[in-house]
């Protein structure tokens, strides 16, 4: 993916992820569950220890089940704002993970990277996939992209996006 403006004007690029994005990394998935854990009585401690708990569990399964995936940090005019991890394999391109930091959030850069995976899937031949947890408020923005639900998996939906015929 290519240097491109979001809508905000803002230059939006990839870069790959290193083992010195780690603390980053973990910043992004801990703002991904704020809102779940304001609901708890827990203290900032437990919160914290939850999410890197988690984190590394999260890591762990996607290391295992998307050894081949390549892993970015998407930044905002050379500032890291997010993560995006991609699997590319023969039947699909299936997107494991995309995230942003809450003040980069509705501002297009997701759109545009989408937009970008949805490009080159149709491009390919390929179905776009991702699961969505059902909760996302992402899940609207699947939705006005074109991405149907094709199998429901609890609290998670798979869903895809295939080019028109």
């Amino acid at each position: 993916m290519s240097d491109a403006a979001a809508p905000s004007g803002a230059e939006i690029s990839l870069r790959n992820a290193t083992e010195g994005d780690a603390e980053f990394l973990y910043r992004v998935y801990a703002s991904t569950r704020a809102a779940e854990l304001a609901m708890t009585d827990w203290t900032d401690e437990q919160k914290e220890q939850f999410c890197r708990m988690q984190f590394q569990a999260q890591t762990t399964d996607y290391l295992a089940n998307y050894s081949n995936a390549q892993r970015s940090i998407i930044e905002r005019d050379g500032a890291p704002v997010g993560r995006l991890i991609v699997d590319r394999v023969e039947r699909e391109i299936c997107i494991v993970d995309v995230a942003l930091l809450p003040d980069a959030r509705g501002g297009g850069i997701g759109t545009k990277l989408l937009r970008e995976l949805m490009d080159e899937a149709g491009e390919a031949g390929k179905p776009l996939t991702i699961y969505v947890e059902k909760f996302n408020p992402a899940l609207r923005l699947y939705l006005r992209l074109g991405f149907q639900p094709i199998e429901d998996k609890g609290v998670y939906l798979l869903m895809a996006w295939r080019r028109a015929q």
